[in-house]
């Protein structure tokens, strides 16, 4: 028993530069860190990039299409302004051929049409 409480004694002692650099050689090599792996963290990490990365890629499909109709509706809306323009033009045009004076003038000058001097009624007795 003393013999071992003189080992316990002796191991307290501080080592020799010497001896030291003998354990140190003959213990194992481990690293001075440990890198530990968090695959279930990498992977929750890359399923959360992807889902950004599909939700950007449609956020800017769907403002590229919203954008594409929009410039569509206003070329309808440019259409339309130009067929009610065309539409009041041509309402213009119907009521000067209507106009009274301009068929009077057609008959006299290209027809030889004349209005009458005397107006005759005939009635049935």
């Amino acid at each position: 028993m003393l013999a071992r409480q003189e080992e316990e004694h002796f191991a307290e002692l501080p080592l020799t530069a010497e001896e030291e650099r003998r354990q140190l050689r003959q213990a194992p090599k481990e690293p001075l860190f440990k890198t530990v792996l968090d695959t279930s963290m990498r992977s929750h990490c890359q399923i959360l990039f992807l889902t950004i990365a599909v939700l950007a890629m449609l956020v800017t499909i769907g403002s590229g299409v919203s954008a594409s109709r929009g410039y569509a509706l206003v070329e309808v809306q440019r259409q339309a302004d130009a067929l009610e323009q065309e539409n009041e033009r041509l309402k213009i045009d119907i009521a000067k051929l209507k106009s009274p004076e301009r068929i009077k003038n057609i008959a006299k000058d290209q027809l030889g049409m004349e209005v009458p001097k005397h107006t005759y009624f005939s009635q049935e007795k």
